[in-house]
């Protein structure tokens, strides 16, 4: 009988892994228009949100030349075509292609986007998954480098190396 309960417990830890799995790989996507003034409009807020303290602010410069980049060459192709279903399958296709480029960007920068990893606390050999958000570990990041840096610039004018 416990051999039974076993088995019917690791099927159904099973059956909720998986279903993570998926969830987790289900991507949301930020850049899709069908006409030039819905495009326009998305465009506009993704660029607002590129700027520091925005959803995608943690960008760098070369990222946020291949999102405006991209953003241009869509918005070409809604100024000479207006909608998607005047375009035609080429068209359709560089403008899908462009989207995805933008959206891997984009999600790959979002600031809301969850990141989980295995640490094992000091004096413990034993891991705890622990998930934060990608802009909490930035602004960690440039927290501990302004803090680095004021050290440096302290040593620095007591004398010291």
């Amino acid at each position: 009988m416990k051999s039974k309960a076993w088995l019917v417990g690791m099927f159904m830890g099973v059956i909720l892994l998986q279903a993570g799995m998926v969830h987790a790989t289900k991507t949301e996507v930020i850049v899709k228009a069908e006409n030039k003034a819905d495009f326009a409009a998305v465009a506009l807020a993704v660029q607002g949100q590129m700027k520091p303290g925005g959803r995608y602010g943690f960008m760098d410069a070369k990222e946020q030349d291949e999102v405006n980049s991209g953003l241009s060459y869509m918005q070409s192709l809604f100024d000479k075509y207006n909608t998607v279903d005047q375009m035609d399958q080429q068209t359709k296709v560089d403008l899908f292609n462009h989207q995805e480029a933008v959206n891997a960007i984009l999600t790959r920068r979002d600031n809301n986007r969850l990141v989980c990893e295995n640490v094992a606390p000091v004096g413990s050999h034993i891991t705890r998954t622990t998930c934060r958000t990608y802009g909490e570990i930035q602004q960690d990041h440039r927290d501990t480098q302004q803090m680095l840096d004021n050290m440096k610039r302290v040593q620095t004018l007591r004398g010291g190396n």
